[in-house]
């Protein structure tokens, strides 16, 4: 069988290819993408290779200007989420948070923090409407957190045990995840 330069599967890629490269719509295309691959709930680590936090010396600060003390969060269930609004993958994971931090907010603790202005940050989560808390560090994170590339996300147990470390976009509204975090406090 002789195969067609034109077929549609052809076409496709070949429409896909130039929108990767056309910038005006390759933001678009890799949150599409980062959507999909969001789809996949985080892994989640056994009690026997969980490792516990380094440290809570961790200063933050609200958008609000408020300081946050990471040390508050000892003893408590933490959700601890790495990210910049300029970041596809980080872009498409946070519905699945919002959705989470609905759910829970008054039963664990959310930390997601980004290092841009708290002026940029502000303006997205306005117009994406999320309520979700937001930081900025301003002292280096503890050594667990050592990051390469974002988003980066962590669960935290209550015995500073990270039982989810989990890089790249991921389904936080999981029924995994809600599963554990549900373990995690006992209900």
């Amino acid at each position: 069988m002789k195969k067609e330069l034109f077929s549609i599967k052809n076409i496709v890629y070949l429409v896909i290819i130039i929108a990767l490269i056309v910038p005006q719509s390759r933001k678009q295309i890799q949150l599409v993408l980062n959507k999909g691959i969001a789809l996949i709930g985080p892994s989640i680590k056994s009690a026997n290779n969980s490792e516990p936090l380094s440290s809570y010396n961790w200063s933050l600060q609200g958008l609000d200007g408020e300081a946050f003390d990471f040390k508050t969060t000892k003893n408590k269930v933490v959700f601890v989420n790495l990210w910049a609004t300029w970041c596809p993958p980080c872009i498409a994971e946070m519905p699945s948070i919002q959705a989470l931090y609905d759910d829970y907010k008054d039963k664990i603790e959310f930390v997601l923090v980004s290092n841009e202005e708290p002026a940029v940050i502000s303006k997205f989560l306005k117009n994406k409407a999320y309520s979700f808390p937001v930081y900025s560090a301003l002292s280096k994170s503890p050594k667990s957190f050592d990051v390469r590339s974002i988003p980066q996300s962590y669960l935290i147990d209550k015995h500073g045990k990270i039982v989810i470390d989990e890089s790249g976009a991921a389904n936080w509204n999981s029924t995994k995840v809600r599963e554990k975090i549900d373990e995690l406090l006992g209900l």
